[in-house]
């Protein structure tokens, strides 16, 4: 975002956590992410009349105090989708491997069915999957809709994966969700995932059903008092991130473009279009892959495991729990699957058209035989 904005307003580039009431006092707008908190104690006594968060959620901003305050605010719907989209089919993957199983012979539970969990429906579908869909106000409001109850999906699924925003209270209260009630009425042993947000897990709760055995697996990139890490938890858990399932740089690039444009149209600039000019290439774009004797969920995991592994992730976050901020910060560039080129000869099982699907590139020599 760097030298975007200079031409047209006096900026100041702030770490999100450090931002203070003191600095903003004469701020006429802020671009920021979950970091900052925007509520009365930070805008009180400034000038602040737009805020933009350069995320999906929102729970970071009180946007009662806002609205009640005339300062407009937006977010950044679906900006990141593809990037947990991304997070989650490498988590599954890998899951897969461990485990010795066959996505396509699983049952997966998504509750909340927005950007997100709709970007991990059509995944899940494309690898063969059997999916359950909960979402009490897309029911509510889609009438003769495909939704199932979370009974539901506490019964019959194998794999439960969370894409709810956190709602402390009311009809569809998020906070706890998960907690005895929810595990109590699981159906079998399960693989719980969650890059939505942490506070929607009683992680006490969690560790005593991990130690009790109801769970196959845990998947966890958000934590429920973040950034001060439950370390018993971290170690409890199969694969643990620092909050980072959408920090693709496409997802982040999107982001900033939505908040810029927003911020041009509230102020009048000349930037309603603006797209970032150029995200750089991965180190190596192009995969080459003989898919010969191999099968479809082989040959997706080869090629999506090349573009990210969730792994190298986790292996980074474990050795610094502490350092959940700065890893965070200095995260490394990661591009999401339109970034990278693949070669496949040999394709016995017709992987391509999922791998193109996925959003891929597709050599146009790549064969099958």
């Amino acid at each position: 975002m760097k030298g975007v904005l200079e031409p047209y307003v006096e900026i100041h580039y702030l770490p999100g956590r450090e931002i203070s009431a003191a600095q903003v006092k004469d701020t006429d707008a802020l671009i920021i992410r979950t970091r900052t908190k925007c509520n009365k104690e930070l805008l009180g006594d400034s000038k602040v009349r737009f805020i933009a968060t350069a995320t999906i959620g929102y729970d970071h901003i009180d946007t009662e105090y806002c609205e009640s305050h005339n300062i407009t605010w937006q977010n950044a719907p679906g900006c990141n989708s593809s990037s947990v989209e991304q997070y989650l089919l490498s988590a599954l993957l890998i899951l897969a491997e461990r485990k010795k199983i066959k996505l396509s012979d699983k049952t997966i539970g998504i509750i909340g069915v927005g950007h997100v969990g709709s970007k991990l429906e059509k995944v899940a579908r494309l690898m063969g999957m059997n999916v359950l869909l909960n979402d009490p106000p897309r029911d509510r409001n889609e009438q003769g809709s495909c939704f199932v109850s979370l009974d539901m999906i506490l019964k019959e699924s194998d794999i439960i994966s969370f894409h709810v925003p956190l709602t402390i209270s009311g009809r569809d209260k998020t906070f706890h969700m998960v907690d005895s009630h929810f595990f109590n009425n699981l159906g079998k042993k399960i693989h719980l995932i969650n890059t939505s947000r942490g506070e929607i897990i009683e992680e006490n709760v969690l560790k005593n059903a991990i130690k009790s055995g109801k769970l196959e697996s845990v998947v966890l990139d958000v934590w429920e008092n973040e950034p001060f890490i439950d370390a018993e938890l971290s170690e409890m858990v199969d694969i643990a991130t620092p909050h980072i399932a959408g920090y693709s740089l496409d997802g982040k690039a999107n982001g900033t473009a939505i908040s810029i444009r927003g911020l041009s149209r509230f102020f009048n600039l000349d930037l309603n279009n603006w797209v970032p000019e150029y995200l750089p290439a991965p180190p190596e774009n192009k995969i080459f892959i003989d898919a010969t004797g191999k099968k479809s969920q082989e040959i997706i995991a080869e090629i999506i495991l090349k573009t990210y592994n969730i792994l190298e992730d986790d292996a980074r976050f474990r050795k610094s729990l502490r350092a959940f901020e700065e890893l965070r910060e200095n995260y490394p560039i990661r591009r999401e699957y339109g970034a990278f080129t693949i070669h496949i000869i040999n394709d016995q099982v017709n992987a391509i058209p999922v791998l193109r699907e996925l959003g891929f590139n597709i050599e146009e020599n790549s064969k099958v035989f």
